[in-house]
């Protein structure tokens, strides 16, 4: 089955451009204030309505309530909410007027149980920061990784994942779906062309 990948941290329409000429299946819209790759509703609305019909944007929020959600969803026209947060499992069966997934920022096995309280759409694996809730640009093991993936659940493997590391960690994982933001950048929230051509140059060789 073919890997999808979902370029994460888009806050401009070359990177966009750039991203789907490629072969980004996905591409994520960050709604998060204190995020150095945060969009704004507006800018994210314009980027969303160039996309072609297959390539799905998918909003990211970090604790926002159920309102925001909403508004943003609308105004913008993304099709899939990824919750980076800590949100709870009833909040996350409460948006169910789109796809969701969750994100989970892995520490150990042992709690592989408190994410099967999650019934979304697919489980996005992360790394684990006690003061950042994504694109910390540092893997976690992909060992968890495996054990979660044989739960039969879509695993989205997040995490450090640079054009050095995506054919290994596919061939190891078999994730639905790779994310990728921070190991594409030439600085925060802004894409360089020639490791988005160099990641999926990789992921066609596995």
């Amino acid at each position: 089955m073919k890997t999808r990948v979902k370029i994460c941290g888009i806050t401009n329409s070359e990177d966009a451009e750039a991203a789907v000429n490629a072969g980004a299946d996905a591409l994520g819209f960050v709604f998060f204030q204190k995020s150095p790759r945060c969009i704004s509703p507006g800018r994210a609305k314009e980027i969303v309505r160039s996309l072609p019909p297959f390539v799905t944007p998918v909003g990211v929020f970090v604790n926002e309530d159920r309102q925001g959600i909403e508004q943003i969803t609308e105004i913008t026209g993304i099709r899939a909410i990824q919750m980076h947060g800590d949100e709870s499992p009833e909040f996350c069966r409460s948006l169910c007027f789109l796809p969701t997934i969750k994100a989970f920022r892995v520490r150990k096995t042992a709690d592989i149980s408190l994410y099967k309280q999650y019934h979304t759409n697919a489980w996005l694996l992360d790394t684990y920061s006690a003061d950042q809730y994504g694109g910390t640009g540092k893997t976690f093991s992909w060992e968890i990784a495996k054990s979660i993936n044989r739960l039969g659940i879509p695993i989205i493997l997040a995490g450090g994942l640079t054009p050095d590391n995506i054919s290994k960690a596919i061939e190891e994982v078999k994730p639905y779906a790779v994310d990728v933001s921070s190991g594409l950048e030439m600085e925060p929230g802004k894409k360089d062309p020639t490791k988005i051509k160099d990641l999926f140059e990789a992921i066609g060789t596995t």
